[in-house]
């Protein structure tokens, strides 16, 4: 674990341990950062559905180690379709295979025969799980994947990858989350009913788990891309975050202080503050046009929106 890597890196940095590993994590999410940067990365990627295929078919071919000595009739496409649900796993697909054809293999008095069909495969296949990782690599792809697609307005998309997430066990609580989250950042004023919409998902889902809150998360999805987009609350918060972080702590001007006491109004608490539901004079919006300023002195005129 990462509190026993450290007792590795100063005999990894003399030289006295050459530290080779291998891993199906990502190396960002599981090792220190001050191992990781004294280490080569080599990224092994997942084979291809071709590469699959070839391997398969030498499978059924091999006399000594593989399939070789049963007769089998294969039905075309079912190699290609091994391969597709094998998530680039070799060993996945020629145990698959392997399950396949001993299931259906017959023998004769002369060789074992067999026929090896996609029914024959999807009776022996059980995908328990899919490729997945709660809390590294793919947890944030996928999670990136959904709010992009839902930014980018593409509801199939949104819902392939809420499907990816659900299906593969992610906690149904954390994407009704980033779902609420979400309705503000891309949506906000533009569709203020997207956060009434969001948040009564993830109501449901709390109240429902899985897998009946499946549906209710998907009616979220899809609202949330079809919904008009604006990210201005989000630019706006964030120019708030800056001048709070770059400047002091701005007093309140004295108008808009409260005056509990008999000290505070005898220090103008309050005095001159304009209640503007008094105000007759009103704007087009229906606002009232009380000239008061809101902001600190050293930010006024400030737009943040």
């Amino acid at each position: 674990n990462k509190a026993q890597q450290d007792a590795f890196l100063p005999y990894v940095e003399d030289g006295t341990v050459v530290l080779i590993g291998a891993t199906t994590e990502n190396p960002s999410f599981e090792i220190n950062s001050a191992l990781l940067s004294r280490s080569r990365v080599f990224i092994l990627k997942s084979l291809d559905v071709e590469d699959i295929t070839k391997l398969l078919g030498r499978a059924l071919l091999d006399q000594e180690k593989g399939l070789g000595q049963i007769q089998i009739k294969v039905e075309d496409g079912v190699l290609e379709f091994i391969a597709s649900i094998a998530d680039g796993d070799a060993r996945i697909a020629l145990n698959t295979l392997e399950m396949a054809i001993k299931a259906t293999a017959v023998e004769t008095s002369e060789k074992k025969i067999g026929q090896l069909t996609k029914e024959a495969v999807a009776g022996q296949l059980k995908r328990s799980h899919l490729l997945y990782d709660k809390t590294g690599d793919e947890h944030y792809s996928l999670i990136s994947a959904l709010h992009k697609s839902l930014r980018g307005s593409d509801a199939d998309a949104s819902l392939y990858w809420l499907g990816r997430m659900l299906e593969a066990g992610e906690d149904p609580l954390y994407i009704a989350r980033r779902l609420v989250r979400f309705a503000s950042e891309d949506i906000g004023l533009a569709d203020p009913n997207a956060l009434v919409q969001a948040n009564a998902a993830f109501e449901a889902t709390h109240r429902l788990g899985m897998p009946e809150c499946n549906v209710c998360l998907a009616q979220a999805v899809v609202y949330l891309a079809q919904a008009p987009k604006s990210n201005a609350l989000y630019v706006a918060y964030g120019r708030v975050k800056v001048d709070i972080a770059e400047s002091a702590n701005e007093p309140v001007p004295l108008h808009l202080r409260n005056a509990p006491t008999q000290l505070m109004k005898e220090l103008d608490h309050g005095k001159g503050y304009v209640y503007a539901h008094d105000v007759k004079k009103r704007r087009p919006d229906g606002h009232a046009d009380d000239g008061q300023q809101y902001l600190p002195d050293k930010l006024k005129g400030r737009k943040y929106l």
